[in-house]
């Protein structure tokens, strides 16, 4: 990959200078926008997959760089799970449960009124495809052992949670 387009936490710039006026928040529908047309310009051009295992990719360099930009500092996992949940909260991203983690480093979490997916219509299938990503890319970090992450109840599907199940990469 050229390194022009590796993402870097200084391309999002100093938002408070350039938006003064308008703030740091706009409404949910602008990122929604965002996200389902780019995956269907992606689908368009390369197929479904490749727009579905794009937004995961792009979810996990996203969850990666948030691990170490807020949260790589805290050593102790409940800590940084708590922080983890508190940093979602308090972006609007969504409200984080972790409802499980076994000896084996599998790790069931719940995220409600999540940006992604709440509020959408029910059409059957999962949608949080970046959010996927976007857990396994935190997890990855804390843990030091790569993550995947699977949706496996959603708001589209007809669920008032976004249900994942975490777990270590079966190496290949």
């Amino acid at each position: 990959m050229a390194d022009e387009f590796k993402f870097s936490w200084a391309y999002l710039g100093d938002v408070k200078l350039g938006r003064e006026n308008l703030g740091e928040n706009m409404p949910v529908f602008v990122y929604r926008l965002f996200e389902y047309t780019m995956r269907e310009a992606i689908s368009n051009r390369f197929g479904n997959e490749v727009s579905v295992d794009l937004l995961r990719d792009a979810g996990r360099i996203a969850g990666s760089n948030l691990y170490e930009h807020f949260l790589s500092d805290i050593k102790d996992e409940s800590e940084c799970l708590a922080a983890f949940q508190k940093l979602l909260a308090d972006t609007k991203i969504g409200i984080l449960r972790i409802e499980s983690i076994d000896d084996d480093g599998r790790i069931v979490v719940t995220v409600s009124e999540d940006l992604d997916c709440s509020g959408l219509p029910v059409t059957g299938e999962t949608v949080c495809f970046y959010d996927e990503g976007f857990i396994a890319g935190v997890l990855t970090g804390l843990y030091k052992k790569e993550y995947t992450a699977e949706e496996i109840d959603c708001w589209a599907k007809g669920d008032r949670v976004c249900r994942f199940i975490a777990k270590v990469k079966d190496p290949e």
